[in-house]
């Protein structure tokens, strides 16, 4: 008779360090507000906004919040938040970059990469991804990347050019920006375990 693999029990992810609801009503009630407050945090950050010359996809700190909110809230929550802050913005809640809105915007594949990358970081944090610098690092490397799968595509689609033309427009200006975003996240969320640990 085959016996059951034991699998590893998920660990918490700082989301699950708040304090627990005393009832079923009580807990959803908390993870409905982590989602909105994960939109809006990362609305708030896109309006950290600098154009960037020959480029529609400006710098902004919205992709430093998206994954920040997928590693502290866990894939579910983290997709959550991301996906009601893509759809609220297509309906014309103006919190894209720059107080923008709609879905006509050859930008709008890197939002959507952003669901994606909270999934992924969630999950990777579910796993204990961000307990050590290293393994934060990887997690948030592979969030970016999961980001751009979708937005560099998704504007070369929009703009009629080639995906090198995307590349060199969505991909490659960004890259030191990103590494900046990956060291501070690399200092941060290791750091906040261990200070969760002396109390």
């Amino acid at each position: 008779m085959a016996t059951a693999v034991p699998t590893a029990a998920p660990v918490p992810v700082l989301a699950d360090l708040l304090p627990r609801a005393a009832t079923r009503y009580g807990a959803q009630a908390r993870d409905l507000a982590l989602v909105v407050g994960g939109a809006a945090l990362t609305g708030l950050a896109a309006q950290l906004s600098v154009p960037v010359p020959g480029s529609p996809v400006p710098v902004t700190g919205q992709t430093f919040a998206a994954l920040l909110v997928g590693t502290a809230l866990g894939a579910r929550r983290g997709v959550a938040a991301l996906g009601l802050y893509l759809l609220a913005g297509m309906a014309g809640l103006p919190w894209f970059a720059g107080a923008s809105s709609g879905w006509a915007m050859p930008s709008l594949g890197y939002v959507i990469g952003f669901v994606l990358a909270a999934g992924l970081t969630g999950a990777l944090a579910r796993r204990g991804a961000d307990r050590s610098p290293l393994r934060t690092a990887a997690a948030m490397v592979l969030g970016n990347l999961a980001i751009y799968a979708v937005g560099v595509p998704y504007l070369a689609v929009a703009l009629h050019v080639p995906l090198a033309k995307a590349a060199d427009l969505g991909l490659y200006p960004y890259l030191v920006g990103d590494a900046l975003k990956v060291a501070v996240a690399t200092a941060l969320l290791p750091g906040v375990w261990k200070l969760a640990a002396r109390r």
